[in-house]
């Protein structure tokens, strides 16, 4: 019964989001997310939006699969991540203060036009990976619910993908932000009611669920959660999705909605961990992606459940990645005048290829994650140092750290590979901290020789 109630529930989650999308469409509210009145969005758009944008499928996936394997400490690493709103927040303000209107603003007043095109570079990679990670969920889920059905994964990818662009193209940013609401509102309603059901359920202890450690021991968590503290700095900088709604709120409302999103994404994000958890201690058998093993694990309503929060979320993420994915091509690239045609036909490129790499038949989810986290880290040391510290870095020293950091980013992807005979033999996540260790140490000692106090 579940998979009739699964679709009926989304149908009615994309049809409140048409609903709510604004009638009129704006070239100011698509690209920079005002209302219909010409007014900033208020303090709670801003931080619902913030939340159920990062709080997306994959990062529910990783969450609950890295509780499984690695108990309470593999949930602890990932929700380290979210510490992305204190240090974002905190990078947002400092730009503000500077005068500064994005991060690209910053990059070319010091960096020039190459600066910013290797910033550029990252975020559109990035982009591209939550398109094509959100998509790859949906497409689980349907796999999952419907096993007899050879086409239910790539319909329900080609199903989303073309629902989510239909609204998200006709209102852009402004669209997103209305829409983030009443997603994030259901959202909560759905999964706090699976995780009052687990809570509550005869098996379920809270003291065993915060000190366990998974089915492959509790090691490799710590590992990540060092991995998510190197990486928490530049993290938020990376992405597009969190920047673009740092800078259309007054600095105050900003500040306060990034504290407000900390906590409220941080505290989801451990509590969806914990399905994960209770599976390991069940002792149920991991079957693709966890979805087999909650379907034998829990009612069919809390399974549905599930899924349905994990298809809002998912949904959520596509509309803000496509908003940010028209405001990078025609506001920062420059490729395209700022017009609506131009914005729609960019959201319609990254959907395109979002949808293309998923339906490929590439199924990782972490490893998108560790690699678009480790190119970001070339950012950290620019950052400290030019932006905290208030010293002039030179070119030669930026572009360095870049390097470094595409080339650890490749080095990991390519871990078994071109970079196999390099990277000593170890977990991979053992060689993940290693390369974000040896990104920052390279990073930090080229620009810190090539910066100089500010005249």
């Amino acid at each position: 019964m579940h998979p009739i109630l699964l679709m009926a529930g989304f149908g009615l989650v994309v049809l409140a989001s048409v609903l709510v999308a604004p009638r009129r469409a704006s070239v100011e509210g698509f690209f920079g997310g005002m209302q219909e009145t010409g007014r900033a969005p208020g303090l709670w758009v801003l931080v619902l939006s913030q939340v159920t944008t990062w709080i997306f499928a994959r990062s529910l996936m990783n969450v609950a699969i890295l509780g499984y394997f690695y108990g309470i400490w593999g949930v602890l690493a990932y929700a380290a991540y979210y510490g992305s709103f204190l240090t974002g927040g905190l990078i947002v303000d400092r730009l503000r203060e500077g005068g500064a209107g994005s991060v690209q603003d910053w990059l070319q007043a010091r960096f020039g036009a190459v600066g910013v095109t290797a910033y550029n570079v990252v975020i559109a990679l990035r982009l591209l990976s939550e398109v094509f990670a959100n998509l790859l969920v949906v497409g689980l889920i349907f796999g999952a619910v419907l096993p007899d059905t050879g086409l239910a994964h790539p319909a329900a990818i080609v199903t989303v993908a073309v629902l989510g662009l239909a609204y998200s193209a006709w209102g852009g940013l402004s669209a997103s932000l209305r829409t983030d609401v009443v997603q994030m509102v259901i959202f909560l309603v759905v999964f706090l009611a699976a995780l009052l059901a687990l809570v509550t359920a005869p098996g379920f202890e809270i003291g065993a669920v915060l000190t366990a450690e998974g089915t492959s021991g509790a090691w490799n968590g710590q590992v990540l959660l060092l991995v998510a503290f190197l990486q928490v700095f530049s993290y938020p900088v990376h992405d597009p999705v969190m920047m673009d709604r740092g800078f259309i709120a007054d600095r105050a409302t900003t500040r306060a909605a990034f504290l407000h999103a900390f906590w409220i994404s941080t505290l989801c994000i451990i509590g969806f961990g914990f399905f994960g958890i209770q599976a390991g201690l069940a002792g149920a058998e991991y079957e693709g992606q966890l979805l087999g093993t909650w379907a034998a694990m829990f009612p069919a309503w809390v399974f549905a459940a599930l899924m349905l929060s994990l298809l809002v979320s998912a949904l959520s993420t596509l509309d803000s990645a496509l908003a940010s994915a028209a405001r990078l091509v025609v506001e920062e690239l420059r490729l395209a005048p700022r017009s609506l045609g131009a914005g729609r036909v960019a959201m319609l490129a990254f959907m395109g290829l979002g949808a293309a790499l998923t339906l490929w038949g590439n199924q990782s989810l972490f490893d998108a994650v560790a690699v678009s986290g480790t190119a970001s880290m070339f950012l950290a040391p620019v950052l400290v140092v030019g932006l905290i510290m208030g010293r002039e870095v030179a070119l030669w020293a930026y572009l360095v750290a870049f390097g470094v950091a595409m080339l650890g980013a490749v080095a990991y992807f390519a871990r078994d590979g071109l970079f196999a005979a390099i990277l000593p033999e170890a977990h991979k996540y053992e060689q993940l901290l290693l390369i974000c260790i040896a990104v920052l140490v390279t990073g930090f000692a080229a620009v810190l020789t090539g910066a100089r106090q500010r005249a």
